[in-house]
């Protein structure tokens, strides 16, 4: 049975459950369960701390899981598990910040002290980039370290930046690191259900970045607007009981919706026709 770790809380929890219930899993019900089995998927469910995943899979308790970027870099495990799939969700960003216009490159933090709940990730971080400070290794409230005394800078994991913004500070630099979900497994480990949980994951993603779009249009301009619908890998055009007329069916980007339905409005298709796919396998 395959055995898969899920955080147990935050929205996180809340994103990962939503997608393997897309997947066709089971799924708790209660959140104060620790383990649930789904027999009829063959999936032993595990929820703990986001934080903790990494570790877990790392040491080969578990086969797999679901975490933040992050937060699976800073388990320092990086030898024995690796990324399984980018699932493009809880994006976030791991950068600098400090009172505004103290600093405006990271070099700028050589002899400085720099507070983070994230100490491992912003160790190799500064030792990839040849930078020697002090790291203080705080488990919240990172944005008061500053004005405490405690650090001259900090390292964080941002969203929005409205929690730095209203500390006084000012994030600066490149970032250290592009976070998000991802499905992390051991390195050279391919258990059995493995393949089938990536590809039915795999197909969540595309059918919430893309739509089925139907439509009509004249026989001699069809050509002109399938070149709007290439689809995947190519549109299903059926012939009408008017044979002047076909019918074309393909997967179009969610996004790109509206601006391809007027396109195709415009070329001269008629009953255009947009539906949701729940589920796919690409």
């Amino acid at each position: 049975m395959l055995r898969v770790a899920l955080p147990n809380k935050g929205a996180l929890s809340e994103i990962a459950s939503t997608m393997f219930k897309e997947a066709g899993y089971l799924q708790r019900r209660d959140s104060r369960e620790l383990v649930l089995v789904d027999e009829e998927n063959q999936v032993e469910f595990f929820y703990l701390r986001p934080r903790d995943i990494a570790v877990y899979v790392g040491r080969g308790i578990l086969d797999v899981g679901i975490t933040g970027r992050d937060l699976y870099l800073d388990a320092d495990v990086d030898d024995d598990v690796e990324e399984q799939l980018s699932l493009g969700i809880g994006k976030s960003a791991f950068r600098f910040a400090a009172p505004i216009g103290a600093f405006n490159d990271a070099k700028q933090l050589n002899g400085k002290r720099i507070a983070t709940s994230y100490d491992i990730l912003l160790r190799h971080y500064l030792q990839k980039s040849g930078i020697e400070a002090s790291i203080v290794r705080l488990d919240g409230a990172i944005e008061s370290s500053v004005r405490l005394g405690v650090a001259d800078a900090i390292a964080d994991v941002v969203e929005t930046g409205n929690t730095i913004k209203a500390a006084g500070m000012e994030i600066f630099g490149d970032p250290l690191l592009q976070s998000e979900a991802v499905l992390i497994g051991r390195v050279d480990h391919k258990p059995a259900g493995l393949d089938v949980l990536i590809r039915r994951l795999n197909g969540v993603l595309v059918a919430r970045q893309y739509v089925m779009l139907d439509y009509d249009v004249r026989r001699e301009q069809a050509e002109e607007a399938c070149a709007l619908t290439p689809g995947l890998e190519s549109p299903t055009v059926s012939d009408l009981a008017n044979s002047d007329w076909v019918a074309v069916r393909a997967m179009v980007k969610k996004s790109q919706t509206n601006n391809i339905m007027d396109e195709l409005y415009d070329v001269g298709a008629r009953a255009i026709l947009v539906s949701q796919i729940h589920a796919c396998r690409i």
